[in-house]
């Protein structure tokens, strides 16, 4: 195998792909056939840790920001501050309500740890962001969990069609939902992520109300977790398996201390070493990352497929803290 693999990161996407009609989840689906396969979700947070969420009733073209309603000149500025600060921009519209009046409402997100909060603000133009302060000095704070929606069906159709029914569904106070626009890992939708501590999941079920209701005792719903935002997907996947194995499913629990590079046994692997924060102990996880054996189209659009990389549990250890 030559040249680097596409990741679900990578946004291993093309437009010159064969069309399918819109609005029909079928089975040629991306999401549809990692469903078929089980694929793993594990491991697939972005790796920021910082977000600004822009309130743009749609409809967004795939690059949202750039293809929307959204002054076109204060996005090319946007864009390029945010890239330098490292917080990536989002937009969001309440579900089933994407052609009405904008409240002009933004907000900085941080998950990092000991700083997570959500702060939402009104601007009276576009260009208020360009000088507004990204440091959660500004606004009101929000008094709970954030949810947002991925439903950038013009990103990806199985982000519409799984997407907007889930919005619309979810259980919790309206105010505290939004759609908003590309998360990453089409084939993983309905993705949802989960303010302010970042949590991003994958393949939600139903109604998302398992998800939410693990949050609402503090703690993560397993089964769908891709992983925290900001972390490295070494420790992502070391998180993972340490909370399967050692039942702490705490959103604060397993905190990353460490992650050290070893030597993989085949061509291709990848292995590190990862010592976690336990509750009394620490914990060390051994995790290996391999290539696929098969190549699969990563979203509905990919003009050929590619592989992605499969996260294996070598073994965990604890010793006292």
């Amino acid at each position: 195998m030559t040249g680097p693999i596409p990741t679900d990161a990578d946004d291993f996407c093309r437009t010159d792909a064969p069309a399918r009609p819109p609005g029909r989840l079928d089975a040629g689906r991306c999401s549809v056939q990692a469903l078929e396969r089980g694929d793993s979700g594990v491991a697939t947070a972005a790796p920021v840790s910082r977000w600004l969420l822009i309130e743009q009733p749609g409809p967004w073209g795939r690059q949202a920001l750039t293809q929307s309603r959204f002054d076109a000149r204060v996005a090319r500025l946007l864009a390029e501050r945010a890239a330098r600060e490292g917080v990536r921009v989002l937009l969001v519209r309440r579900p089933g309500d994407r052609l009405a009046d904008s409240g002009r409402r933004w907000a900085y997100a941080d998950s990092r740890p000991g700083r997570e909060g959500v702060w939402w603000s009104v601007r009276s133009a576009d260009a208020d962001l360009l000088t507004a302060p990204w440091d959660g000095t500004a606004g009101e704070p929000a008094a709970g969990a954030t949810y947002l929606v991925c439903t950038h069906g013009g990103h990806d159709a199985c982000c519409a069609l799984r997407g907007r029914p889930l919005a619309r569904a979810l259980p919790v106070d309206p105010a505290d939902v939004w759609e908003c626009s590309h998360l990453g890992g089409d084939r993983f939708a309905a993705n949802m992520l989960v303010l302010p501590h970042g949590f991003y999941y994958g393949q939600v079920p139903g109604d998302g109300g398992l998800v939410v209701a693990a949050h609402a005792r503090g703690q993560v719903a397993l089964a769908w977790l891709r992983g925290r935002a900001g972390l490295t997907a070494p420790a992502q996947a070391a998180q993972h398996y340490a909370r399967e194995e050692l039942g702490l499913l705490g959103v604060d629990d397993l905190t990353p201390l460490g992650v050290v590079g070893l030597d993989a046994a085949e061509p291709g692997a990848e292995r590190w070493e990862v010592t976690l924060a336990g509750r009394a102990e620490t914990v060390v996880v051994t995790v290996e990352s391999r290539p696929s054996p098969e190549v699969v189209h990563l979203t509905c659009q990919a003009a050929r497929p590619g592989r992605v990389r499969t996260w294996h549990h070598l073994s965990l250890t604890t010793r006292p803290g």
